[in-house]
């Protein structure tokens, strides 16, 4: 019998309908919801100091009783584990959370857990034990966090899952946001803020509660880390920080020489690293041969606390090397402030003074729901004992009425009845046990109206007043001063007592070529290098700007769109090969954001001149020697005039001439001598109007005329300014040309 042939079915596909979705949208309804999740449940702290997983587990802590001073420490793992019914994270990230909060970490200047175990170290990168080994419980310093949260201080929400309560905001009795360190990274912004000593911002916040307009500087002197060290102070960088929230604090480690072993003792480092960074950069610089003076490098962390043992050879001068290795190690680091808080659910980046006046007023509001909660308690009572004072009329026949009442229901309204009392009154009254029904009891509750009456008096005259709200601020704040301040364990460095990097040896003269880019990034390269191979790679629609080769000796200038200048030396650059992109120059000078460089110049005689042309048709020249430092200061503000757009720069020899071409926007052209063109003392010099230009127009092309493929007619040549220029349309000028970023 024949097989029977299988048929084949054909199905038909059908393509789905393709539906337009506009990425604005899509980033709107999807991306986001989780940024600002991201912003406000997660990694920005509020004005009570703490992201929302430091708050959930310290009031988990709290609840589980760990903050009496009779309760013993319990395993970490538990704690973790009830943590996460508010947090539904994984438990290693609750547990990190907590190592971090720990005495034994001693991130915190006022550690908020005391623990027992193996908790790693700020300080070094050691690792902490398993949540199954270590115990905690709360530090007494944490009532001055709960002070009045079970009196209605604060708001409660409910957890994810909404079977139980958490606090939106723990209510601090101390500007905790500023004392409590704090750093996180959000979507499109960031939070960095560093810790202050708990008695200058105790001071610092009473001098601003009594005025306003008080000088926080005479009080608050400057950033204390837990980790000690030095800060080295400038002014204008902790202005910043206390005006705008926003700066940098330099920060370097202390030491001590040792001369009976001929070593070098470091035993606090700064706030941002580790032992261990420091040990392999110095072993590196070692190996590298930069750094001969040292022999051995060792790690002795003990029970003691930090130590790093640098051995040095016989005759190094100890204060020499150490300043050449602030210089080159992290041994001397910036710690970036950005005071980003929210307030009221909503990021704010501000000044010291400005959050102690926020959290001023989030104060003033806890205390006002906390002394109102307490008045309605007093109310409360004092109306129950008024009720009780009646009854001290006749004692027998309340007795009596509750004796001849034949049902139990009818006791209360004949209380109220016989006494003229309500029906509160009269339930306290029922509730009163049979022992108590005496006269000498009954008198000792009622003498407690006249104090209760005094109370209540004093509560809402303080609910009335503002300056008596804030006496009971202050006089709190002073009582947290003198039972937890401690001394200052990071020391100021004024640059009149210590001179910043003393003299170290002149480094060695070398050559290395330049490059640096359209994009901004810089490269040096050894001449060795450079023989080998000379393809330079770079970003895609990146180009060259500048390729040649370069003396160390040289101080390299970049200016930028924002009118500033910032200098640098070709040995702060680490030498790369041709094939790499090379360093970032915004990143590695720490530009302003949204600042680009216009012009770069390596500079060897600050006697030379600077040609700047602006799209307004002026031109100024101004002396180089205004960009000579004798610090080591790298920013340099003002550097030529912040009002008027540049469109080119260029260096002259002192004395040279040179003939520059202009070419306007709307095709007019001339060429003119640099000799027409004064010399201005003042960097910000607004120049002189070379080319007359019409409203809408403006200078779009400078460059110098020995540069151009084709020379212009003498037509354009102009010997007075300003000149209106002659109409561009007989030379073409090669685009290739160098011309301003």
């Amino acid at each position: 019998m024949a097989r029977k042939k299988k048929e084949t079915v054909t199905e038909t596909i059908i393509p789905a309908e393709v539906k337009e979705q506009f990425i604005a949208e899509t980033l709107e309804t999807n991306y986001m919801p989780y940024a600002m999740s991201v912003i406000i449940s997660r990694a920005i702290p509020e004005i009570d100091g703490f992201k929302p997983a430091h708050r959930k587990l310290l009031y988990t802590m709290y609840k589980m009783g760990l903050l009496s001073s009779s309760a013993d420490r319990t395993k970490s793992a538990n704690v973790v584990g009830a943590t996460m019914k508010l947090n539904p994270h994984g438990d290693m990230a609750i547990y990190e959370t907590l190592v971090r909060l720990t005495r034994g970490n001693e991130a915190l200047l006022h550690p908020l857990v005391d623990s027992k175990g193996s908790f790693g170290k700020q300080y070094s990168r050691m690792a902490f034990a398993a949540s199954r080994y270590t115990e905690v419980k709360l530090e007494s310093f944490c009532s001055e966090l709960f002070s009045g949260i079970d009196k209605d201080a604060v708001d409660f929400v409910d957890n994810y899952d909404s079977t139980m309560k958490e606090p939106k905001l723990l209510p601090v009795s101390f500007p905790n946001v500023l004392v409590t360190p704090n750093m996180g990274i959000a979507v499109g912004m960031a939070s960095s803020i560093c810790s202050f000593n708990l008695a200058e911002i105790c001071d610092t916040t009473i001098g601003l509660i009594r005025d306003e307009d008080f000088d926080i500087t005479t009080t608050l002197l400057g950033p204390d880390f837990s980790t000690g060290g030095s800060i080295v102070y400038n002014k204008e960088q902790m202005d910043s920080i206390y005006n705008t929230g926003r700066g940098s604090v330099k920060v370097r480690s202390k030491y001590r020489f040792d001369k009976s072993n001929n070593c070098i003792e470091v035993y606090e480092i700064p706030y941002t690293t580790d032992a261990e960074t420091i040990i392999d950069k110095l072993a590196e610089l070692v190996k590298s041969g930069k750094v001969k003076e040292i022999s051995d490098v060792r790690d002795e962390i003990d029970l003691k606390g930090l130590k790093i043992a640098i051995d040095v050879k016989k005759g190094t001068d100890p204060d020499k090397l150490m300043s050449k290795l602030f210089k080159l190690t992290s041994l001397e680091d910036d710690f970036s402030c950005n005071f980003n808080v929210l307030i009221s659910g909503t990021p704010m980046l501000l000044g010291v003074k400005d959050i102690i006046l926020e959290w001023h007023a989030y104060r003033c509001e806890c205390l006002k729901r906390e002394i109102y909660h307490d008045l309605q308690q007093k109310n409360s009572l004092l109306h129950l004992l008024q009720g009780l004072e009646k009854i001290l009329l006749d004692i027998d026949r309340a007795i009596a009425i509750i004796r001849n009442t034949e049902n139990d229901a009818d006791v209360i309204p004949n209380l109220c009845d016989g006494f003229d009392i309500d029906e509160l009154q009269a339930e306290y009254v029922a509730e009163i046990k049979l022992r108590n029904l005496n006269k000498e009891h009954i008198l000792k509750k009622t003498a407690q109206i006249k104090n209760l009456k005094e109370e209540i008096e004093e509560l809402e005259s303080i609910l009335k007043s503002s300056s008596k709200l804030n006496r009971l601020i202050i006089k709190q704040l002073t009582q947290i001063k003198e039972k937890y301040g401690k001394p200052r364990k990071t020391d100021i460095l004024y640059s009149d007592v210590v001179i910043y990097n003393p003299a170290e040896e002149p480094e060695e003269e070398f050559k290395a070529h330049a490059v640096f880019t359209q994009e901004g990034y810089f490269k040096r390269i050894s001449l060795q290098s450079m023989r080998g191979s000379d393809v330079q790679k770079l970003k895609d629609g990146d180009k060259i700007l500048f390729s040649s080769e370069i003396s160390s000796k040289n101080e390299l200038i970049f200016f930028t769109d924002k009118a500033q200048a910032y200098k640098t030396k070709l040995s702060n650059f680490e030498s790369v090969k041709a094939s790499a992109l090379g360093e970032y120059v915004p990143v590695k000078l720490g530009f302003d954001n949204d600042e680009k460089v216009i012009f770069f110049a390596p500079v060897d005689d600050f006697n030379k001149r600077l040609f700047i042309a602006f799209e307004n048709g002026k031109c100024v020249i101004i002396p180089l020697s205004g960009f000579e430092t004798k610090n080591n200061r790298k920013k340099l503000t003002g550097a030529f005039c912040p009002t008027q757009s540049v469109a080119f720069m260029m260096v002259l020899d002192k004395g040279e001439e040179k003939e520059v071409f202009l070419k306007t926007h709307l095709g007019k052209a001339l060429v003119i001598n640099t000799a027409l063109v004064p010399l201005k003392s003042t960097k910000t010099s607004q120049g002189v109007q070379v080319i007359s230009l019409k409203p809408t127009d403006k200078v779009e092309f400078v460059c110098p005329v020995e540069t151009m493929p084709k020379k212009p007619l003498p037509k354009y040549r102009k010997t007075k300014i300003p000149s209106a220029g002659m109409v561009y349309n007989e030379i073409d000028i090669d685009e290739n040309q160098t011309t301003l970023i």
